[in-house]
Formats: C-alpha cells, sequence, structure tokens
C-alpha cells in the first residue's frame, strides 16, 4: 500500500447521493448534427444511476440579435418550434425506454441565438446540471467521436463535467459494468478526476480499470530514434507509466479498498492502435480530467486528449480541473 498520507482527495459524493442531472443536447430536426448517441447515453447512465434528465434543441438565428424580437410572427414560430421538439423529445425517450421518474418536469426545452455552446451552458446553469451530454459529429466513424464545433468549445470552455458519446455507440443493455480512467500525462495519481472515477466505480459496485498509453504509438519514431537512445527513452517512459499506474491504483485503495482495480498500458503505432490494442466492452465508461485552466474549475482539453478521444469507442465523461 502507498504510504501517501495527504488529506483525502475531494469526492463525489454530493453528486452521487441524488440523481445525476443530465442535460442532453439534441436537435431532433437537424440530421447532419448527427442522431439520437447522447440521449442513448442518458438512457444508458439511467440504468445504473438515478438520474433527471432534460433535453434541449438549440436554433442559432441568423438574423441580427437586434431583430431578435419580431413581434407575435416570432412568437408564434418559437412556440411551434418548441412543441415540434416536445412531441420528437417524448417519441425519442419512450422509445428508449426511459422511465418517466427520470424525466425532468421540464424535459423539453428550445432555446434559440447566435452561440450554440453559450445557449447549451446557460441552459445548463439553469437546469444546475451536472453534466452536459453531446453526440458525434454525423461525419464520424461509426464507434468513434467526431466533435462538432459546438462540443469543440465546450472541450475547451465548459464550466461543468461533460459526456461524450461516439456514433452509433452499442452500449449494454445493463448499464454500466466497468469505469475506465485514462492517464494522458504525467498528471499526479491525487487527480481528483481519477477520484471522481473511482467515486462512480465504487458507488455502481463495478471494477475499474487505469490506463496509460506508451509514446512509442503517439507519433511515428524518428531514424535517429530507431536505435539506441530512442529505445532508451521508451523504456524508461514504459517503467514511469507502470509506476504510476501503482501509485495510482495504491492511492485509490486508501479510500476505496474493496474495489476491483485493475492497470493496463495501451501500446502501438498512432492513438488508433494504442487505444484498439485495449479490449473495451459495451458496459465501458471512460472518464478522463481536463488541463489546468487557471483559477476557474473548467473542462479545456488540449490537442493531446483532443486526437485521443477521436479514437476512443465508448462513452466518455471529462470531469473538469479543479485549482488549488
Amino acid at each position: 500500500m502507498s504510504t501517501h498520507t495527504s488529506n483525502p482527495l475531494p469526492t463525489s459524493d454530493a453528486i452521487l447521493d441524488r440523481p445525476l442531472r443530465l442535460l442532453v443536447a439534441w436537435d431532433p430536426g437537424n440530421s447532419a448534427s448527427g442522431g439520437r448517441e447522447a440521449l442513448e447515453f442518458a438512457a444508458w447512465l439511467g440504468r445504473s444511476l438515478p438520474v433527471t434528465i432534460r433535453v434541449t434543441s438549440t436554433f442559432l438565428r441568423p438574423w441580427p440579435a437586434t431583430m431578435s424580437m419580431l413581434g407575435s410572427k416570432y412568437q408564434k414560430w418559437r412556440n411551434k418550434e418548441s412543441a415540434a421538439c416536445v412531441k420528437a423529445v417524448t417519441f425519442a425517450l419512450k422509445d428508449l425506454e426511459v422511465p418517466t421518474s427520470q424525466w425532468d418536469r421540464e424535459y423539453s426545452t428550445f432555446t434559440d441565438g447566435q452561440n450554440e455552446a453559450q445557449l447549451l451552458t446557460d441552459e445548463a446553469t439553469r437546469f444546475e446540471a451536472d453534466l452536459i451530454l453531446l453526440g458525434s459529429n454525423a461525419a464520424a466513424t461509426k464507434g468513434r467521436f467526431l466533435a462538432s464545433s459546438t462540443a469543440d468549445t465546450l472541450m475547451h470552455s465548459s464550466p461543468m463535467a461533460l459526456g461524450l458519446a461516439p456514433r452509433a455507440v452499442k452500449l449494454s443493455k445493463k448499464g454500466v459494468t466497468r469505469v475506465n480512467f485514462a492517464f494522458l500525462d504525467n498528471r499526479s495519481e491525487d487527480s481528483p478526476s481519477l477520484q471522481f472515477a473511482a467515486d462512480i466505480a465504487d458507488h455502481l459496485d463495478v471494477p475499474l480499470r487505469i490506463i496509460a498509453f506508451s509514446p512509442t504509438g503517439i507519433g511515428d519514431v524518428t531514424l535517429s530514434s530507431a536505435k539506441g537512445i530512442g529505445n532508451e527513452i521508451f523504456d524508461e517512459w514504459n517503467e514511469h507509466a507502470l509506476g504510476m499506474l501503482d501509485l495510482a491504483r495504491d492511492r485509490v485503495m486508501e479510500f476505496h479498498d474493496s474495489l476491483d482495480v485493475e492497470t493496463e498500458i495501451g501500446t502501438g503505432k498512432g492513438w488508433a492502435n494504442a487505444v484498439d490494442s485495449l479490449k473495451w466492452k459495451k458496459g465501458d465508461l471512460l472518464c478522463m480530467g481536463s488541463q489546468p485552466m487557471g483559477p476557474l474549475k473548467r473542462v479545456f482539453v488540449g490537442s493531446t486528449a483532443s486526437e485521443f478521444l477521436r479514437h476512443v469507442p465508448v462513452p466518455v465523461v471529462i470531469h473538469p480541473h479543479e485549482s488549488a
């Protein structure tokens, strides 16, 4: 066991002792924005956790802000769009067999403006959401996530956690059966995001897998590093990664001594092969932390994480960095 003596890390008890508030971004009238993956993600989480679901649909106004209030015609149009969204959301939630007990009282909302990311953030704040769930761009390969421009913006500025659903992802009918946590850098095993993942796994009574990735598969090997010092660097990194995973496992076990924890390293040429070198299950949920962003608790996903996410075949939760 680790000899670490610092105070316990922040836990997720404040969230896990009540229904998880899920804001689902879904536009039923825009097939280009993707399918129902975000809704399916919400329904899937609802099989394992108490949840409260609100679905919000947005419309980007083509007219200037000064023309936003167009009297009775505008209100009539807005009411019609809102009613259409309620009808579509009602059908979708019933089709996905989401119990009505998991529907928010205002389970379908419609909002319009000139910045979709801001509209979603405002609605999430109003709803006091724990997670904003986003689907993939429709151009993504099946089973992979491709960020839309709105998702990309939120991945660099959201004040709350994000849930990302790959396109046409196949999910376990049993809900979440394993929680994964990915280390993409040298961040400490004291990461609040790791503790967040451990809290969820413990709460659900499912295993936790902590994973890291070898840089031998991240980028091409140059001629000068094919032998000698290149191999030494890779060996040193693998040794470091193994040590980091052991420390992380020990740290988790200090606070969750009955949790089933395993560790793995993904290797391969490029992120696609490194990610695919690990076995993934239909019941897998992947958690990862974001990078620090000044004094604020916000999501900030760097270029490495953005590239990594393009190859992850399971739903992802990005936990905002929490500054000390």
